[in-house]
């Protein structure tokens, strides 16, 4: 396999697993805050994506693709003795996620969704991405402390830059390959991803979406998946912005027990109505 996994293994080995995904330039370490609240309970497993942390990809560029990266993560979990586990995916491993909920049901019984989306409707979407991906990656090869200052001054990330530990992340970050992150970027793309959004309708395992309820995209995003899909609850976290887990892990910790314990039965009769907390 092309692939080296880098991950880390928190809590008894005997109790349910869950599998987490990180954002776009972050790291397995990024979710330290929630597995903190839930090692006693769950076995978590936090691995890094290819072009990020200390995960190594081997091969063309192809490698990088959610199709590639998807059987690859299923092939790892074999490798691993994993044959089940719940899901949690943040953001572009949220994307990711939900490419494994709905091709690999079997897998993943319980899946959690932060901030993520079923990708882009219409092929002009994609390919307006696509260029604007490939344009952000140029930046990123060329100049990565600029494009790392850049990125968290977008307003999705306000509450976030206000975050005590906001610069220790920084620092994460900045030890991520400039060149690798790019190939992440250019070939894990919304843009390059295959829509989701029917695929939505026919899925049957439970699926709880959880966006914060500064983040106004997401927050119509979600809530037009939850309406599409049977099987999804919509959870609104109240003042948070993007990343729920790093501006809120004592939160964000309490909706993954809610999430890995969900009744399909009741997601159904309820689906229709976001949740808060």
């Amino acid at each position: 396999m092309p692939y080296r996994f880098h991950y880390s293994v928190h809590g008894k080995l005997a109790q349910p697993s869950i599998l987490f995904l990180h954002g776009f330039l972050g790291d397995g370490r990024d979710f330290d805050g929630v597995i903190a609240h839930l090692a006693d309970q769950f076995c978590c497993i936090m691995v890094d994506l290819p072009g990020h942390g200390q995960t190594r990809v081997e091969g063309g560029d192809e490698q990088y693709t959610i199709v590639s990266t998807a059987k690859a993560l299923i092939q790892w979990l074999d490798e691993i003795g994993i044959p089940r586990c719940f899901l949690v995916g943040y953001s572009m491993g949220g994307r990711l996620a939900l490419y494994l909920a709905i091709h690999f049901p079997q897998r993943f019984p319980k899946v959690v969704l932060e901030s993520a989306s079923p990708g882009l409707k219409t092929e002009q979407e994609r390919q307006e991405r696509l260029q604007r991906d490939f344009q952000l990656a140029d930046q990123l090869e060329a100049d990565f402390p600029s494009f790392l200052t850049h990125w968290y001054q977008q307003p999705l990330f306000q509450l976030l830059q206000q975050h005590p530990e906001f610069e220790q992340m920084m620092q994460r970050r900045s030890q991520n390959c400039p060149f690798e992150i790019a190939k992440s970027l250019r070939y894990l793309s919304t843009g390059r991803q295959p829509s989701l959004w029917s695929l939505l309708e026919t899925h049957r395992q439970p699926l709880l979406l959880l966006v914060g309820g500064r983040d106004r995209k997401f927050c119509q995003i979600n809530q037009e998946m939850a309406e599409r899909c049977p099987t999804a609850r919509l959870a609104i976290v109240p003042e948070c912005g993007h990343a729920i887990h790093l501006e809120q892990p004592a939160a964000f910790a309490n909706w993954v027990q809610t999430g890995c314990t969900m009744d399909v039965n009741q997601v159904v009769s309820t689906r229709k109505t976001p949740s808060f907390r």
